[in-house]
């Protein structure tokens, strides 16, 4: 080991974070202390549910990393392997992503943990997550975007569907993200004249017999009362079968209709946490008391990532640190304790924490929470709420803008500004329900489309006779290939005669697959010419002639 030692953290999270700046305070300039993130600022998790209502912006729930650990090198890269023999961590950084080795003496994990929404059908693609800065922005702008689509339809499917809002998982994220959700959409109803409150549905789906389960049963039972008396409903021994677009099949075999689903389900290891060769349990690392994985004595691992014994010989739930943010900043500042034990050559003392308790806030001043054995409930909570997490925000700033955020929401109406539509990948798999419209004659196209798997039906009108024709198209073939020729309007009707998932192009990613790609200009330059009796120019991309009238 060099006489310096070179302490790496990945990861920029509440347990990240929170171990670099320990170990600067604690060891100072007696080791090189780095940090590796994706982002080059750390996220208050706590406040994400207030981003999406706006009543905190977005980056007023961040601080830039470099403010907040001074005296700690902070790299923005992507990690890509670690070599555990060699003590060397690749990483891609730059605009160029180039390929580049960090070495370390000591090496601390803390990745947290990423979303997986695979295991029920249509979520991946159709439910909006909580768990960075971007994705509250988006489900503000996404909620915005449903109030602007239910104030000018003239279809009420369409308009009640926009209206439905649905989360999944009544834990602390759910219960907080659906009580902000429901009061920026009821402070925000005063400006959509052609809305009722009445026609506002907004629906929690629980697999457990009660919320917040982390707390007492009566401080769940409370939050629950609270909420339903607000309008918001709660579908508690439920599960989700299955999502799309415009449904939610829960599985007591209701379709609720909506447009808006919000998961906060499905946390799984990250992708590098998964391929390294460590020992996980659980989906997580398993480490003794002090942090360190086993047969690396110079590996730790702390935060959600990390599976943290509170006992000697653990065998329930209860006898792990639990992933929340009180137990990772703790668990930063021992193990900061444990490393310059360990370069020392000191005994490492194995840690120790009982949970001061948890809060939980309800939006509309109201909240939940068990102090120190001390339950509280209603605008005594909220307020204890507010103070806890402003005292724990990291930095003046960001307290200071906090603080400003949430007296001008008191004091100001909501502000309903959409600065940017929620934007669609210009790629993408959608999953429709039998009997699902994905398109009508006469709208504005959007994508091309190809059938993965299921039956799609093209409904046209003969323009001779009037009458309906219904062409069945299957896995393979594609439908809306107009638009490839310029053509921003539909020219048939296209309904899903199955449960069908299908690939979305743009023609933008159409264009330029084609471009680089003369295999899949072919393809289509075929299809375009045998199914729609014209011909893709390769010259300007105008049609030059005209046959058939199918989409």
């Amino acid at each position: 080991m060099s006489e310096k030692p070179r302490i790496v953290i990945l990861g920029g999270g509440f347990a990240g974070m929170f171990a670099a700046r320990n170990l600067r305070r604690r060891m100072g300039d007696s080791a090189e202390i780095e940090l590796i993130n994706a982002e080059n600022y750390f996220v208050f998790q706590p406040l994400l549910p207030e981003v999406a209502a706006g009543q905190v912006t977005a980056p007023h729930a961040a601080s830039p990393l470099r403010l907040l650990l001074k005296g700690v090198f902070v790299r923005k890269a992507v990690v890509h392997s670690i070599d555990f023999e060699r003590q060397e961590i690749t990483v891609f950084q730059g605009v160029q992503r180039r390929h580049t080795l960090v070495r370390y003496d000591h090496l601390v994990i803390a990745l947290g943990q990423s979303s997986d929404l695979s295991m029920i059908t249509g979520l991946p693609e159709h439910a909006m997550t909580l768990k960075t800065l971007e994705d509250g922005r988006l489900l503000r702008s996404h909620v915005i975007e449903k109030l602007e689509h239910a104030e000018i339809t003239q279809l009420p499917e369409v308009k009640q569907q926009a209206l439905t809002f649905t989360v999944i998982g009544a834990g602390f994220s759910g219960i907080e993200t659906v009580g902000e959700m429901a009061e920026f959409i009821e402070r925000s109803l005063k400006y959509y004249k052609n809305i009722d409150r009445s026609e506002i549905r907004i629906v929690v789906v629980e697999m457990a017999d009660r919320v917040l389960a982390e707390l007492p049963p009566a401080l769940g039972t409370y939050a629950r009362r609270k909420l339903e008396a607000r309008g918001i409903e709660f579908q508690l021994s439920t599960g989700v079968e299955s999502a799309s677009g415009t449904h939610l099949v829960t599985s007591a075999g209701e379709w609720i209709g909506t447009r808006t689903i919000v998961a906060t389900i499905g946390s799984a290891p990250s992708k590098l946490v998964r391929d390294l060769d460590l020992p996980l349990k659980a989906g997580k690392i398993q480490v003794d008391r002090s942090f360190r994985v086993p047969a690396h004595g110079n590996v730790w691992a702390l935060g959600d990532c990390a599976l943290i014994p509170m006992v000697d010989r653990p065998d329930a739930k209860s006898d792990y640190a639990p992933p929340t943010a009180q137990f990772a900043v703790r668990e930063a500042r021992h193990l900061a304790k444990c490393i310059d034990d360990a370069v020392n050559g000191k005994q490492l003392a194995p840690f120790v924490y009982s949970s001061k308790g948890a809060l939980a806030s309800l939006g509309a001043r109201s909240g939940v929470g068990d102090i120190m054995g001390i339950k509280i409930s209603g605008f005594p909570a909220w307020l204890i709420w507010r103070a806890y997490y402003v005292a724990f925000l990291p930095g003046m700033s960001t307290r200071f803008r906090v603080l400003m955020n949430w007296l001008l929401d008191a004091i100001t109406p909501r502000n309903v500004v959409q600065l940017s539509k929620p934007p669609a990948p210009g790629a993408r798999h959608v999953l429709y329900h039998a009997g699902d419209r994905i398109y009508e004659k006469g709208n504005r196209a959007d994508g091309v489309y190809t059938v993965v798997s299921g039956a799609v039906e093209m409904i046209t009108h003969d323009p001779e006779t009037g009458k309906e024709q219904r062409r069945r198209l299957g896995p393979g073939q594609h439908f809306g290939m107009r638009l490839i020729l310029g053509e921003d309007r539909r020219q048939a009707t296209a309904r899903a005669a199955e449960h069908t998932r299908v690939l979305v192009l743009d023609r933008e990613e159409v264009l330029k697959i084609a471009d680089g790609i003369d295999d899949f200009r072919r393809h289509f330059e075929e299809r375009i010419e045998r199914e729609l009796g014209r011909h893709w120019d390769r010259g300007d991309g105008q049609p030059v002639k005209r046959v058939a009238a199918v989409d």
